[in-house]
């Protein structure tokens, strides 16, 4: 069985900041700020105990907002001697409330939960260390239910609102700091500052975190670990396996084998893509195995989106297996599994997270394949695999491309599979991607892609009746696709897409625009 590497590999020569996740929302987004600022965060649970604390070596430690009441029975509580272990701390939203609430000070409920932005005025103080450089008045965003009523000795208030007397603070001795709104936010302008001001003048960070030299550290350790052993990688064209190749193969060059299965539910000239960039470029040792046939077949009369996964799934699976026997030899497996993933699915030292990513395939591949597990991007969130791909010299194209879902367009055709609905899809999928690229608009959206409905609708085409497919466009603008908002694409973009699909797609006469928020709705339709 892999093993699980439930803790996180401190890369060397870095500054860690470590954020105590209390249930909030934003914990990730806090983490990927202090990253973007140059120090190294580690999310991890609450009840961490403090001798793994110390072992991490932080600089600084966070305690993030929450979903909690620290007047109720059961809310979520860190150990007391945090304040004991000598390194700055700084609590947000419920952080805040509950070390002010250990420290002496009486938090209360409010009465009426605050939301939104609020204006913020800086007050005088001793030291305006966290707040320095910010404008006297400024806007931030709120986000909670209790309230610091009163401080006692020892705390020194450091701002306010028209709400909220009390809505930053510092103890003077214990080195704490607290704000009662989210720095994390793009609605809280100066947030970030506020963040570099904690990161480097009161936990003294020196900004060390690059991706450049992330890079050379982990292949020395992938060198080290695999020795003269061989690798196995599934190669998917996506920019999770394809910075992971291309990072494989700057540590170890041809000890690795790529695998790229074609499951004829591929986008158009996505298989092109793929040979072009790791043969030709990046000189990998590519197997290309074309099972479209035997895919197809498993999907044969399917219309449930989960046995579609399924049954993709144990395929896949049956063909790596056997890809892999036929080129011997292997030791090891490579997987793209990220710091996200490891954290929703359970396995980080974030305890607090929700088991989100059921279905995602965190250890589950090589217990079923018995090779060695190596997960070298498992500590990076996706926007710092991203810069990784840039720095290993990744075309853009790869780099900035949309998720595509595992399954591939078996879930963005509703109802049956077939090789024709699927040409179908594809042509339309091309035209939409063409469109949207030339308008500017595929980096400032964050997913776009066509769906084909099970369904047909009566059309006018020249002085004949038509009775043809619909096909619905979806485009998202989110941050961590745990929630997202449709994109507002410009009406000129839609009609010329919907005009290109209806006039060059036979088959699709109606073009529909999905203008559904996650939540409630999800991203993909199945």
């Amino acid at each position: 069985m892999a093993e699980k590497h439930p803790n996180p590999r401190i890369p060397e020569n870095v500054d860690v900041i470590v954020i105590l996740d209390f249930g909030s929302q934003f914990a990730q987004l806090i983490a990927r700020r202090v990253r973007e600022a140059g120090a190294f965060s580690v999310l991890a649970a609450p009840q961490t105990p403090i001798e793994r604390l110390r072992e991490l070596r932080p600089k600084g430690i966070i305690l993030s907002g929450g979903p909690s009441s620290v007047n109720e029975a059961g809310a979520p509580r860190c150990d007391e001697r945090l304040f004991d272990l000598g390194v700055p701390i700084l609590g947000i939203c419920y952080g805040m409330q509950l070390a002010c609430h250990m420290l002496g000070a009486d938090v209360r409920s409010a009465g009426k939960r605050e939301f939104g932005r609020a204006n913020l005025t800086i007050l005088p103080a001793e030291e305006q260390g966290l707040l320095s450089n910010l404008p006297t008045s400024t806007t931030v965003w709120m986000s909670h239910g209790d309230h610091v009523e009163s401080l006692p000795a020892g705390f020194e208030a450091l701002a306010t609102t028209p709400t909220c007397p009390i809505a930053a603070v510092r103890h003077r001795r214990r080195n704490f700091y607290g704000l009662l709104f989210h720095p994390e936010v793009t609605h809280t302008p100066h947030g970030i500052d506020i963040l570099r001001n904690f990161i480097y003048q009161i936990c003294q960070c020196r900004g060390t975190w690059r991706m450049s030299e992330f890079l050379e550290s982990e292949c020395r350790r992938i060198r080290e670990e695999v020795g003269d052993k061989r690798v196995i990688c599934g190669l998917s064209g996506g920019v999770d396996s394809s910075v992971l190749a291309a990072m494989l193969i700057r540590a170890i060059g041809r000890q690795l084998t790529c695998v790229f299965v074609d499951n004829g539910l591929l986008r158009k000239a996505e298989r092109q893509l793929v040979e072009s960039t790791f043969r030709d470029h990046f000189d990998a040792d590519l197997r290309v195995v074309d099972a479209s046939e035997q895919f197809l077949a498993d999907l044969k009369g399917v219309t449930d989106p989960q046995e579609k996964r399924v049954r993709i799934g144990h395929r896949f699976i049956e063909v790596f297996k056997q890809t892999a026997r036929e080129i011997g030899g292997i030791e090891y497996l490579a997987q793209g599994t990220l710091y996200p993933d490891v954290i929703e699915s359970g396995h980080s030292l974030a305890g607090t997270a929700a088991n989100i990513k059921l279905h995602h395939n965190v250890g589950g591949l090589p217990e079923q394949l018995g090779f060695k597990l190596i997960e070298p991007l498992r500590d990076l969130f996706k926007d710092e695999v991203r810069k990784l791909g840039a720095v290993l010299g990744l075309p853009d194209q790869i780099i900035w491309r949309h998720p595509f879902p595992g399954p591939g367009l078996a879930v963005r055709i509703i109802g049956e599979v077939t090789k024709a609905r699927l040409e179908v899809l594809r042509d339309c999928d091309e035209i939409l991607l063409e469109e949207i690229v030339a308008n500017n608009l595929y980096r400032s959206t964050s997913q776009v892609f066509a769906v084909l409905l099970p369904i047909q609708s009566v059309g006018v085409m020249g002085d004949g009746r038509t009775y043809e497919s619909v096909l619905a466009i979806r485009a998202v603008e989110t941050q961590d696709f745990m929630t997202a908002d449709w994109a507002r694409i410009p009406f000129n973009v839609l009609a010329t897409i919907s005009s290109r699909i209806i006039n060059e797609i036979r088959g699709v006469n109606r073009v529909v625009y999905d203008i559904s928020s996650k939540p409630p709705a999800t991203i993909e339709w199945e």
